[in-house]
């Protein structure tokens, strides 16, 4: 019996004009408006004192996509807030090492809300595909160990 070559053809139920729309607009409301909850209960589990490593991880990554949005160009007033919230994160992780409580000092809280402010301007002045893209090189710089990426 002879080798053939079946042909798999792929459903594409994607309507491509939909999807071309959905990259060039901005991100929408509804996903927003998610990350933006997500985002303001940790900072505020953060505040009481009683943040989880969850809590720490998603203003980290907030944090993180921030800078990688400054290092892009966009939002470049943003930086002296980012070195100030990622000490903080920083003086966190080694407070929860040796007490496990997560919480934050006033300087951390008031920088991360400034860092929050600042990244949800830098996401809404983008195009969700380029939005995409940034996460995308922020995961990759992560990955890289990046000149500026401080293993905790």
């Amino acid at each position: 019996m002879r080798k053939q070559c079946r042909r798999k053809i792929w459903s594409t139920q994607i309507n491509p004009i939909a999807h071309a729309l959905a990259g060039a607009s901005i991100t929408d409301k509804k996903s927003l408006d998610k990350l933006r909850l997500l985002e303001l209960s940790a900072l505020d589990v953060m505040r009481m004192g009683k943040g989880t490593i969850q809590d720490w991880r998603v203003l980290t990554d907030m944090l993180n996509i921030c800078q990688t949005f400054v290092r892009h160009g966009i939002g470049t007033e943003a930086k002296d807030d980012c070195a100030m919230a990622q000490e903080s994160l920083l003086n966190a992780a080694r407070r929860y090492e040796k007490t496990k409580r997560m919480g934050l000092d006033g300087q951390g809280i008031k920088a991360l809300q400034n860092v929050h402010e600042w990244h949800d301007l830098q996401r809404q002045s983008v195009a969700r595909s380029v939005y995409e893209k940034i996460i995308q090189a922020t995961a990759n710089y992560l990955k890289s160990s990046g000149a500026e990426v401080v293993a905790v």
